[in-house]
């Protein structure tokens, strides 16, 4: 299956509750104050929220009364435009190596299967990776990591149980320089006693691969599920207070109809997506592509 038919595979439960709606607004026919109304219900309702919702209209209305808009084919080509170039406006990172990828996310979202994936990704692009396992704090996440690391073919870094993240980390930065390795990926933890714990945590680990890693170039993502919606924002604001968040992994997105976050996420949080997680296999993590995305949903 290529990359487009994967993700709007992925992507049908979400283009089937939004299609519906959308038919049933463009095949009114008319632009009157109803069409938009109904359009913007339409989009909020995809949990893109209303934020990203409100600027989308915003948009549309001004292009529809500059080029003299009067059919809802238009307005849907226009649309779709206007979806992709929101997408579009924060670039993902450009990859340099060495790389150092630190991920975040609470409990639950498939951190540790994206890694899994993520990690067979690169080494598909044939990149030495390395796995330090720093969520010392969940029971057996260490272990569920190294099935993923031995899947994807790649060495991982880990101690015992609730040992201290700050030690794995180290011990990981040591090896990967002396291995000469390409990309190293850290797990961290996903929830601790509370928050200032987790957001100590988590600076801690940077100012550990800041210091001991100066050339490597340094990203933070986070990893998302999509089927939470909006919740999926206010957990990426959380996470930014402690360390920046770079970019975005969205997982899930086969097994909801909520895609619309995606929207939501630009405008509000404007943090790239940088892949989307479309199936359960090792392989379906794809590169996010924000015109493939808006066809999977819009049609």
């Amino acid at each position: 299956m290529g990359l487009f038919s994967k993700i709007k595979e992925g992507l049908k439960k979400t283009k089937e509750a939004l299609a519906y709606k959308l038919n049933k607004v463009f095949t009114g026919g008319v632009l009157n104050d109803d069409f938009y109304d109904e359009l913007e219900y339409a989009l909020i309702t995809s949990d893109m929220g209303a934020q990203a919702a409100d600027e989308l209209m915003e948009s549309l209305r001004a292009v529809i009364d500059e080029k003299h808009i009067r059919d809802t084919e238009s307005v849907k080509t226009e649309l779709k435009r206007l979806m992709t170039e929101m997408l579009e406006a924060f670039e993902k990172p450009e990859y340099e190596y060495p790389l150092i990828i630190t991920v975040t996310g609470v409990n639950g979202v498939g951190k540790t299967t994206a890694i899994g994936k993520l990690a067979k990704k690169f080494r598909s692009e044939g990149k030495d990776v390395l796995i330090a396992a720093a969520d010392t704090f969940r029971a057996a996440a260490a272990d569920q990591l190294t099935v993923w690391a031995e899947r994807a073919g790649v060495r991982i870094v880990k101690h015992a149980e609730g040992a201290d993240p700050g030690a794995v980390v180290y011990d990981a930065i040591m090896s990967f320089k002396a291995r000469g390795n390409d990309v190293l990926l850290i797990d961290t933890a996903g929830r601790l006693h509370n928050k200032k714990n987790l957001m100590d945590e988590l600076g801690k680990i940077s100012r550990i691969v800041e210091r001991e890693a100066p050339d490597a170039m340094k990203l933070n993502y986070i990893v998302l599920d999509a089927t939470t919606g909006q919740n999926a924002v206010s957990q990426v604001e959380v996470f930014d207070e402690a360390i920046d968040i770079d970019g975005i992994i969205l997982t899930k997105l086969d097994g909801t109809a909520k895609g619309g976050v995606v929207l939501a996420i630009a405008s509000e949080l404007q943090v790239p997506v940088v892949y989307v997680g479309v199936g359960e296999g090792i392989d379906d993590l794809e590169d996010f592509s924000a015109e493939d995305f808006v066809e999977g949903i819009v049609g």
